[in-house]
């Protein structure tokens, strides 16, 4: 097994039977070793800085219904907001005072007819900030409007596919969505220059290893510059609302085997992970995580936007818990690293 971790650091790849070995493994050694493979590949690549990017969570409007997601579309108990363009601006000024020189903006998926108030917004932050990376996450668009919030200055964008496989995809999604127009939508984005993220939920409903390892095979295919992973975390609201969340163990597997995969990925330990498991976001970073994401938002909207059930949006996953945020990485040796953290530049 240690073979196989050493072929995936030297070669960046397997072959299905060896990332289902990897996944399948629970031999704490083995399991061990990988980790700090991908850690110390971690360490060549960036030092032992760690990227920070100032969430903004825009809005939870969505036009989806998405079966696992709290903010979906027919959930009558969420309190909806759009920030407006002044809230938006006031955040990224106070990312920017604190330091932050790339700011995140996500948010469900907005009514087409608010295209052009998201073009308006990126070019407005792109005029203000100019060394700053904007990064979307705004979901399914038509290829006219991510050209126009390419040529507005966003620089990345981040879109998770949730599931490769064409009928687990649909046991997560209602009928109108469909995973051909999620992976079509993820080409047009490369095509035009962004710097693309996509990833999956860990140990979401119905979810076997077999899909897992899909996922990795087309994650390996698209060759991403950003790959966003988590686990699982159920929503009492929705219909998956009685599903067990994920497994923090798989997750930080994947965080490894991706990091071996592409040393040079940008790859954030996530809030989600950092829910589940305590120091949540100590494991991803010693798993081979390089990015995390503190929150901007105003603070009287960051519980509306409940994604999932027990969201962390206090302490150090806020940007005014940022001295926690030093502390605690101090304490595994590391420190923030305040750039743009741009996947060219790794």
């Amino acid at each position: 097994m240690k073979k196989l971790v050493n072929i995936l650091r030297t070669e960046h790849h397997l072959d299905n039977s060896g990332y289902k070995a990897l996944l399948e493994s629970d031999d704490h050694e083995i399991i061990t070793y990988l980790h700090e493979q991908a850690h110390e590949v971690a360490i060549e690549m960036f030092g032992k800085g760690i990227f920070v990017r100032g969430l903004v969570e825009l809005t939870n409007v969505c036009r989806n219904d998405c079966y696992y997601c709290g903010i979906r579309k027919s959930n009558s108990n969420v309190k909806r907001y759009i920030l407006s363009t002044e809230q938006v601006l006031h955040s990224c000024q106070q990312g920017y005072n604190l330091g932050f020189r790339t700011f995140v903006l996500q948010g469900g998926e907005l009514p087409q007819e608010k295209a052009s108030w998201l073009v308006d917004l990126v070019s407005e932050i792109r005029q203000r900030w100019s060394d700053c990376a904007i990064t979307l996450s705004l979901g399914e668009w038509p290829w006219e409007v991510y050209e126009r919030l390419r040529q507005a200055g966003a620089d990345r964008y981040l879109l998770r596919h949730e599931s490769h496989n064409a009928e687990h995809y649909s046991k997560l999604h209602p009928t109108k969505m469909s995973l051909a127009n999620r992976l079509q939508c993820l080409m047009w984005l490369k095509e035009l220059g962004y710097q693309v993220g996509t990833g999956i939920m860990v140990g979401s409903p119905w979810q076997s290893l077999n899909n897992i390892v899909e996922d990795i095979e087309f994650i390996e295919n698209f060759e991403p510059e950003m790959i966003g992973l988590g686990p699982f975390v159920p929503q009492h609201d929705t219909p998956l609302g009685n599903h067990p969340a994920g497994s923090a163990d798989l997750t930080c597997k994947l965080y490894s085997i991706f990091r071996l995969m592409f040393p040079n990925a940008l790859i954030p330990s996530t809030t989600a992970l950092n829910s589940i498991s305590p120091n949540g976001r100590i494991l991803g970073i010693m798993a081979g995580a390089n990015v995390v994401m503190p929150n901007l938002s105003p603070n009287e909207y960051r519980a509306n936007y409940a994604l999932y059930d027990g969201k962390a949006i206090t302490n150090a996953e806020a940007a005014e818990g940022i001295k926690q945020l030093e502390a605690q990485l101090a304490t595994i040796g590391y420190h923030i690293n305040w750039s743009r953290g741009d996947y060219n530049q790794c």
